[in-house]
Formats: structure tokens, sequence, C-alpha cells
């Protein structure tokens, strides 16, 4: 059954079902397309628009050739305070962190066994002086019989061989004094230098002795930081070479130069020690601290990429440098082998050269084979 539009609207179908109108508008509508078709088939295909960028040339600086090592600070001023006798510690006179000066009382260990070994000494030189005294008599009067003829040459002898004897022993035993005396004043531990003092690690009423650690005293300024050098490097080292001391941004702390390269290679660890000196004028740094020593081995001259234009995938890292192509610049993605930070920008080692103009902006926008535009 087909319909068709009647004269009065209605509407007849074709034999397959599809309204008359609808058909010829369908055949209209492909025709305009193949037309289209044609006329765009024949025109030229567009391109993609250059992505602006900021570029900036390589350019060749001075690079430091430096490694890092971690170092210990040491001072140059500290003392490790020991007893230089045994005893019991009667009392403390410091606490840490006091400032004390040469001479300074810090500790008593109590010196009642000394101080009777002293008396006794005292005592037998006493007793010793008045047989001195005693030979001395008798060797005069012995000398006035022997001048009168009186007594035999040997008296006189033995008299002066008994005198003899005694000025001896009385010599021995004043030194023997004298020594328990300095040995008393070992009993009262004093301060060597002027300083801070540190830990305080014995109480009143420990039993010291000279192994014993009582306290340090410390002198604020001068520092040493001791650098060990792996032993396929030692060729290089040479005396006043720079040494920064550096923290763990990379700020420098300090600026110094090497005063001690050993002779010797530590035999465990095959490092040779270097000793570089540090004014600590600010007292940032302090004794025993671990920190990083950026040796400078010497400088050269090679490109720095900035940090903005280096991107990493896979543990590789890449930067889009513009190159010219048929008379347009294309960004090519470059492989680099960085080495160390320079301010705000990397090292370069390989991949990018003097004159290359790297791409540093805009570098989240590109792939390798895009036409960039220059701006700014």
């Amino acid at each position: 059954m087909r319909k068709a539009f009647s004269s009065e609207g209605r509407v007849r179908l074709t034999p397959y079902g599809t309204p008359t109108t609808a058909l010829a508008l369908v055949l209209f509508l492909a025709g305009l397309a193949a037309c289209g078709g044609n006329s765009v088939k024949g025109a030229p295909p567009q391109q993609d628009p250059a992505v602006p960028v900021k570029i900036q040339v390589a350019q060749s600086v001075p690079i430091s050739d430096t490694t890092e090592y971690v170092a210990t600070l040491k001072s140059r001023d500290a003392a490790v305070i020991m007893p230089q006798v045994e005893g019991q510690i009667r009392d403390i006179y410091v606490h840490s962190g006091d400032r004390v000066s040469p001479g300074h009382v810090l500790m008593q260990i109590d010196p009642t066994k000394q101080q009777a070994t002293v008396n006794s000494q005292e005592h037998g030189r006493t007793a010793q002086e008045a047989n001195l005294a005693y030979a001395q008599q008798q060797y005069n009067r012995i000398s006035a019989l022997a001048a009168a003829g009186v007594v035999s040459r040997q008296d006189l002898d033995q008299a002066k061989s008994a005198l003899d004897t005694a000025q001896a022993q009385l010599k021995s035993l004043d030194a023997q004094v004298q020594e328990q005396q300095v040995q008393l004043h070992y009993y009262r531990v004093t301060a060597p230098s002027t300083g801070i003092i540190g830990d305080v690690p014995v109480h009143v009423g420990d039993r010291v002795t000279t192994t014993t650690t009582l306290t340090s005293v410390d002198k604020p300024g001068s520092l040493e930081a001791y650098v060990y050098i792996p032993v396929e490097r030692s060729p290089q080292l040479k005396m006043n070479m720079p040494v920064q001391i550096v923290d763990g941004s990379g700020q420098v702390l300090a600026d110094s130069r090497i005063a001690f390269i050993s002779p010797q290679v530590d035999n465990t660890t095959q490092t040779v020690l270097i000793k570089s000196r540090i004014a600590n004028n600010e007292d940032r740094l302090r004794n025993l601290q671990f920190i990083r020593a950026r040796v400078i081995w010497g400088t050269h001259l090679g490109p720095v990429v900035p940090v903005v234009a280096v991107s990493r995938v896979g543990g590789q890292y890449f930067a889009f440098v513009a190159e010219d192509q048929n008379g347009k610049l294309v960004a090519h993605q470059k492989p680099l082998r960085l080495g160390e930070m320079n301010g705000n920008d990397y090292v370069v080692l390989d991949g990018i050269k003097p004159g290359d103009k790297i791409i540093v902006s805009g570098i989240q926008f590109l792939v390798d084979g895009a036409t960039v535009s220059p701006q700014g």
C-alpha cells in the first residue's frame, strides 16, 4: 500500500514505506555532501598552530668540578678531662654549659689518703734533717781533732762519709715530699683553658680512675673538618685546595682550604685523611658534628640548563631544544646526562652544547617534532 500527498494534504507512502518528501531531502543532502567532499579533498590540509614558548641559548660558564663527602668536625681547642689519680669524687663545682677560665676548679677528689702520705713523708724529712745536723756536728768535731793530730785520717773520712750520706738522704726525702705534694694537687681537677663545660657524666660519690671521663671543656671558635678521600682520587689532592662546608640544601656554611694531607692510607677504608680549618665565628657548627664537605678539584667551561627546562621520564632526564627545520623552529627532545646543581641550573655533562636553543617554558604542551614560536 503506497501513500502520497493528496490534495487534502495527507501523506502517501512509497512501495518501501518512505515518505516522498523525506527521500527527496536525503538525496539533496547526499548531493551536497558529495560536492563538499570534493571541494575539501582538493583544498590544502590545515597546519597545526605553533606552540608559543620561551627560548634560552645555552652558554658556556665556569663550572666547578666538585665532590661531596661526609666530614666530621673536631674542635682544635677541645679538652677531654680525665683524672690523673684514683679516688672518690667529693665535690662537683660546675654544670654543663658553664663557661670557665684556666685554673677554674671543676671537681674535688677525696685527698685524705694522699694527704696522709704527704704528712708521713714530711715527718720523715724532719727526722732526716736531725740526722744531718748530728752528722754535721760529728764531722766538725772530728775535723778539729784531726787538725790537732788527735784522731786518724780514717776517722775523719768516716765522719765525712756519714755527713754526705745524711745530706743525700735528705735530698731524696725532699724530692719524695715534693712528688707527693704535686700528686696531692691532682685531686683538685681544674680547667686547662677557657671554654664551655660539656656533659658531666659522673656524680658525687663515684669512684674514678685515670681512664674515667669527667667532662670536657670546649673552646668556641676554630674547628677542623676531617674528610676521608677515596685513595683513587688521592693523587689529585693538593695543599690549599678549596673545600666548602655545606648544609643539606647545598648552602655554603664556611669556606676553607686543605691544611693537611695524610701520608698514609687507612687500611680498613682505603681512604686518605685530609683536614681543613674552619673559622666558626657564629657558632653555627658544633664539635663532633657530621657535615657535608665539598672538595673543589678545579674549574672548567661547560653548558648549563635551567632546572625548569628539565623533565624526567623513567629515570632519564630530557630537555627540548628548538632547531631550524625548513624555515621553522621545531622542538626536539634531547636526553641529558647531568652533573651537580649550579645555582638554579643543572650542569650538563652530555646532550646539550653551547649555542643550542633550549626551550624553558611551555614544555608541558610539547611533543617531539612540534612547531614552536619564540615569545618574549
